[in-house]
């Protein structure tokens, strides 16, 4: 079983997640995508973010309906901030079997060598990256370069979940942005509104 790892706050997830870890799936003919939202984003540990079990209930509400997508709680039920080197160690002990592959947009690929144990993080997995039109990966080591798997020619949205925030922050619409399950949810639950 070939799966990807999409991890991210996901707050909220938004129909840029969606397409690039379709783009994975078949660029990388993986059999699932597994989203993982972070329990404790270790890089926004002073940053207020929206609790998990909205974060996860919006990521279930935007992958239903698609069998090759599904939810992982593994950093949710994990205390304490969610590496990813924690997470994949956890996964590769309960699947031994499966081979994982880290799904990450092209700013991520780029940020490489400053993650948290990367060295660590290369011996487990291999990354599939959205290739962005003149972006450039020269200044990516060359042991982090031949584990990256590029999604070429990628579609690709400048979207982001700040975005979304501002935007219903500000009162304007975020249709056509984030799946229509999950815009209903967060007005249901008044979500990112000032």
């Amino acid at each position: 079983m070939k799966v990807g790892v999409f991890g991210g706050t996901f707050d909220p997830i938004h129909l840029g997640h969606l397409l690039l870890a379709q783009q994975a799936l078949e660029e990388a003919q993986l059999d699932r995508v597994w989203f993982i939202p972070a329990g404790e984003p270790p890089h926004k540990l002073d940053k207020p973010i929206t609790p998990a079990h909205h974060r996860a209930r919006m990521v279930e509400l935007a992958i239903e309906g698609n069998p090759d997508f599904c939810l992982s709680r593994i950093e949710l039920e994990r205390r304490g901030p969610s590496y990813t080197i924690d997470t994949l160690e956890e996964l590769t002990d309960k699947y031994p079997n499966y081979q994982f592959f880290l799904i990450a947009g092209a700013d991520m690929v780029k940020d490489l060598p400053h993650w948290y144990k990367i060295k660590k993080i290369l011996q487990y997995v291999r990354i599939i990256g959205l290739q962005r039109p003149g972006f450039s990966t020269d200044d990516l080591p060359a042991e982090m370069a031949e584990r990256v798997i590029w999604i070429r020619e990628a579609i690709e949205t400048n979207l982001s979940s700040s975005a979304v925030r501002e935007r219903l922050n500000s009162g304007k619409s975020i249709r056509y942005l984030v799946p229509d399950p999950v815009c209903r949810y967060m007005k249901e639950h008044r979500l990112y509104e000032s």
